[in-house]
């Protein structure tokens, strides 16, 4: 068969299945699974498939087209997320300087920051900024910038301008999709650049997420998951792509 036909073939399978492991999609055409993973990795260089660890989803399974707004996302996983964010805070020492990115995990890291002391928290997100305007403990910096209605964040190159100018001991940060060969990825563009500048502004990176984000791939990609210094995610996240992870040299905790 040739090659653009099995792309055709498999593009075709994953749209009727919605997704396709590499190990099925190898037995059906009768080729090595590096095969299918150049395959695979062809048809999402040109936009066609979700590419995931493992295998892919259709478009229509994508985490973009099932991403919710903000305000929506908070009772998802929300216990969970509410042990990462105890998790997360239990690691800040006092009189230490944190760049909360926005999203919901980082929220909940916000929310048991609360009765700390002796904290600066530097945002650009309005429900990390409205969770700590009241905390008697925290001096509390907003970038402003325009803001994205969906995340309640505020973004461009106002915010990108002022954090360059920073430094933070720590910097905690949401993810979209976090997979071992893809990276660490997002999803809107404008979101992309800011996370990789603010990035720079600290030599610790914490990677807050529950177990719904490993395995995927959204859009646009923040940087290889070798950037982060820790991710902290829940119990439930899949055994085999932390432990891919965490063979890179990455710390993994779960909580």
């Amino acid at each position: 068969m040739l090659k653009i036909e099995r792309h055709r073939q498999i593009k075709q399978v994953i749209e009727e299945k919605g997704t396709a492991t590499v190990n099925e999609l190898s037995e059906l055409f009768n080729v090595s699974e590096m095969t299918i993973r150049r395959d695979l990795q062809a048809l999402f260089d040109r936009g066609l498939v979700q590419r995931v660890h493992g295998g892919a989803l259709s478009l229509n399974h994508s985490v973009e087209l099932n991403w919710l707004p903000v305000m929506e996302r908070i009772s998802e996983c929300k216990e969970e997320k509410q042990r990462i964010g105890q998790a997360v805070a239990d690691m800040i020492d006092d009189g230490e300087t944190l760049f909360i990115c926005s999203g919901t995990t980082t929220l909940a890291v916000a929310e048991a920051l609360y009765f700390r002391s002796n904290l600066t928290v530097v945002t650009n997100s309005l429900p990390v900024a409205n969770t700590l305007a009241s905390a008697p403990g925290v001096e509390l910096i907003v970038i402003g910038g325009f803001l994205r209605e969906s995340e309640l964040a505020l973004e461009g190159h106002m915010v990108e301008d002022a954090v360059q100018d920073l430094r933070v001991d720590k910097v905690i940060m949401g993810m979209r999709g976090i997979d071992p060969t893809h990276g660490l990825t997002s999803i809107h563009h404008q979101e992309l650049k800011i996370n990789r500048t603010i990035q720079t502004i600290s030599n610790t990176l914490i990677i807050v997420a529950d177990h719904t984000k490993f395995g995927q791939v959204a859009a646009s990609r923040t940087g290889p998951v070798t950037e982060a210094s820790l991710i902290v995610s829940d119990n439930q996240a899949p055994a085999e792509i932390v432990q891919a992870i965490r063979d890179l040299g990455v710390e993994v905790m779960l909580v």
